[in-house]
């Protein structure tokens, strides 16, 4: 009996980079399926562990990665306040995935503690889980996990650019009124 061969269809990923924005130069990932990451230059190399794990075929493209980087640079401008390019969900883990979406949902110009997105998804208890799960955002600014703050209303932690400064000046732009 001969067996027939199964190929599976390898994963591309294309690669973009929006230089010269407010926060900084970015390079970004999309799949088929939309984005799937977003870092800062600096981290370049937090970048290419994470596309590594997708075992995805990676090259630059700047024409499929134009949209995304429309969307970004009007967002920083202040001129956009939602994205409308697709996510590739598929590469995040469930809890990861549904604390993300729920983040996703936080509009613009609002925030939301830890604790209210872990009451949120069901697990009043996971905020830690919560905060780990924005800490490993790998799509930062449009998934807005700067939007995400302490109970105690101030900021705790946030990995991309320059840190703590990048999440202020991003709630500042979307017009957030810290305490």
């Amino acid at each position: 009996m001969k067996h027939k061969q199964i190929t599976i269809p390898t994963r591309k990923i294309y690669l973009g980079e929006l230089n010269h924005t407010p926060l900084g130069d970015l390079r970004f990932a999309v799949s088929t399926l939309g984005l799937v990451a977003i870092e800062w230059t600096q981290s370049q190399s937090r970048l290419d562990d994470y596309l590594r794990r997708l075992k995805a075929a990676v090259e630059p493209n700047q024409k499929v990665t134009r949209p995304y980087a429309k969307e970004l640079v009007e967002y920083l401008k202040g001129k956009r306040r939602s994205f409308t390019v697709a996510i590739d969900w598929s590469t995040l883990r469930p809890f990861q995935l549904k604390t993300l979406k729920a983040v996703y949902a936080i509009p613009y110009g609002e925030t939301r503690t830890y604790a209210e997105i872990a009451l949120e998804i069901g697990l009043p208890n996971a905020y830690r889980a919560v905060g780990r799960a924005n800490a490993t955002n790998p799509i930062p600014l449009v998934i807005p996990c700067h939007r995400v703050i302490g109970k105690d209303g101030k900021l705790h932690g946030y990995g991309g650019g320059d840190g703590l400064p990048t999440k202020e000046w991003l709630l500042k732009m979307e017009g957030v009124m810290m305490v």
